[in-house]
């Protein structure tokens, strides 16, 4: 199913990008080459791949990435204020942002 500029213009809208039509040209056919990839991908038989914890490891690394939760004990209020430059009423002050 050929890519339209009708489908860029939609993806386009939901994105919130405001393409003039010279720019859904251009597109067109840069989205139809990353869909025929990964329809390629969808081609590959992955039935006994194990799913990747972690990312990459190299070889001979230790793969079992996953570990037990360790219990920390937390800094407390006080000590999280110490250095904090300009504390108010037990809670860190920041700058507003409009």
């Amino acid at each position: 199913m050929p890519i339209t500029d009708d489908d860029i213009a939609k993806v386009a809208q939901l994105a919130h990008l405001e393409l003039p039509p010279e720019e859904l040209k251009v597109f067109g056919p840069q989205i139809a080459e990353i869909v025929n990839y990964v329809e390629q991908l969808n081609e590959l038989d992955t039935a006994n791949v194990e799913p990747a914890i972690g990312g990459f490891t190299p070889e001979g690394a230790k793969t079992d990435s996953s570990r037990e939760d360790e219990l920390i004990p937390s800094l407390g209020q006080k000590t999280a204020l110490a250095e904090a430059p300009d504390p108010a009423e037990g809670h860190f002050r920041v700058p507003k942002v409009l």
